[in-house]
């Protein structure tokens, strides 16, 4: 569903991306792996068709992200790290208008607005004030906007950042209720929330994969090399002695 051939990516002489490759199987949630600065944002608006890349080719759907950028963004979802949301619209009026925007026949804009709603857990809140609800609520909110479209791609810039440990768990257990339906790639730079949500891992490091594993497996890898670190540290404890 997702092909990412040598991506390249250069910010004037900074090089961002360094000849990334990776694919997502169709229904697969992917974990994007890694620090703050390392590329992560960057190669998911390449995705989204938000920016171009500088070498390397990108498909989504089978559709190329530079020469058939507007088909990618019919089939693709997307929630920004900084949700985009108009906090002086109610829910369901901003839902709707996200759906016009994104050409849903006039006739299905109300069941798709009650069925992400519904999906979303945002039901209660439909008539309230955007502006007024919690952080968890609004993430709720931009999670709707990014499927009421009903995409088969679905890309989440670090869902939960910001959210206290039940809003947390909330928005995971709604990410991992769709895995199947969407093809899904979820970047963030803490561990379990890949572990808890994701099928499989790639690790990002400036601007190159580093790592690609699944929760497990990479959990196993952690594990052993703490073990060698801890009795290294012995050794060299019993040398200064």
């Amino acid at each position: 569903m997702i092909e990412v051939v040598e991506l390249t990516k250069f910010y004037g002489e900074l090089r961002a991306l360094d000849n990334v490759t990776f694919d997502v199987q169709k229904g697969e949630i992917l974990g994007f792996l890694g620090p703050n600065g390392a590329g992560k944002t960057t190669t998911m608006r390449i995705l989204t068709g938000f920016l171009s890349p500088t070498t390397g080719v990108v498909k989504v759907g089978g559709y190329d992200v530079v020469e058939n950028s507007l088909e990618v963004r019919r089939i693709t979802g997307y929630l920004p790290e900084t949700v985009p949301l108009y906090n002086e619209m109610r829910v369901r009026e901003y839902l709707g208008y996200m759906a016009r925007i994104r050409g849903i026949k006039r006739n299905r804009i109300r069941d798709r607005v009650d069925y992400v709603m519904e999906r979303c857990g945002l039901v209660e809140v439909a008539d309230r004030i955007i502006g007024h609800l919690s952080k968890g609520y609004r993430q709720r909110v931009g999670i709707a906007q990014a499927i009421v479209h009903d995409p088969q791609v679905l890309i989440l810039d670090e869902p939960t950042i910001g959210l206290d440990p039940v809003q947390v768990r909330e928005v995971r257990q709604l990410i991992k209720s769709m895995a199947g339906e969407r093809t899904i790639i979820l970047s963030t730079h803490i561990l379990p929330e890949v572990s808890m949500t994701c099928e499989r891992v790639l690790i990002i490091h400036k601007g190159r994969i580093v790592a690609e594993d699944t929760p497990e497996g990479l959990s196993r890898r952690l594990q052993q090399s703490e073990r060698i670190l801890v009795r290294l540290a012995r050794i060299l404890s019993l040398i200064h002695i």
